[in-house]
């Protein structure tokens, strides 16, 4: 599996209408898209008031089941046609760790994505075992999925999670907070 995201800042004018119309155009073309466990199709808007933040943002975030699949993505139209739109975004990736995924994504409303720096000489087993646990008090804290995962290029973790309603309560813990326009999976 190949957790990855990448972020796209908006003007502070930017109309946000525009991103939640391209996740209502465009939301149903990866719903069974080879090789993609999930996309969540993110976005936050300077505006509003229910989730904390400063930046317009649309930030897709996918977790693929293999390389080819996000391969054939990232060589594919659509992703061509963001760049031609957007400009070719810088594409995170991270090996998951610990994936939780409910059954049915689609119920999602807001998504929680906190990325910290591993300490120089972790223990990196005991790290990978508490993640573990994290994920799972996520998910029996009502997560419908919590997905953490490693970059060792730069030894950071990503702990993503999907909520079925908004966690306005994570503003200033160092979490990004999204609105949910959609949620991609093989159905």
């Amino acid at each position: 599996m190949i957790a990855m995201q990448y972020t796209i800042v908006l003007p502070a004018d930017y109309d946000m209408a525009i991103i939640r119309r391209r996740i209502a155009d465009k939301g149903h073309l990866l719903d069974d898209f080879p090789g993609l466990a999930f996309k969540a199709w993110l976005h936050a808007a300077c505006d509003d008031d229910a989730l904390p933040g400063c930046d317009n943002l649309y930030a897709p975030f996918y977790l693929w089941r293999d390389s080819e699949g996000m391969n054939t993505f990232l060589n594919g139209a659509g992703f061509a046609a963001l760049s031609h739109d957007f400009g070719r975004p810088v594409v995170r990736n991270w090996v998951p760790w610990q994936v939780e995924l409910a059954g049915d994504l689609r119920g999602a409303a807001c998504a929680t994505r906190e990325i910290v720096t591993l300490p120089d000489h972790a223990d990196l087993a005991a790290s990978q075992r508490a993640e573990a646990a994290t994920a799972r008090a996520a998910m029996a804290d009502g997560a419908l999925a919590a997905v953490t995962a490693c970059n060792p290029a730069d030894w950071t973790l990503v702990r993503f999670r999907l909520w079925p309603e908004a966690r306005a309560g994570f503003a200033g813990t160092g979490c990004q907070v999204y609105r949910v326009g959609r949620v991609s999976q093989p159905r």
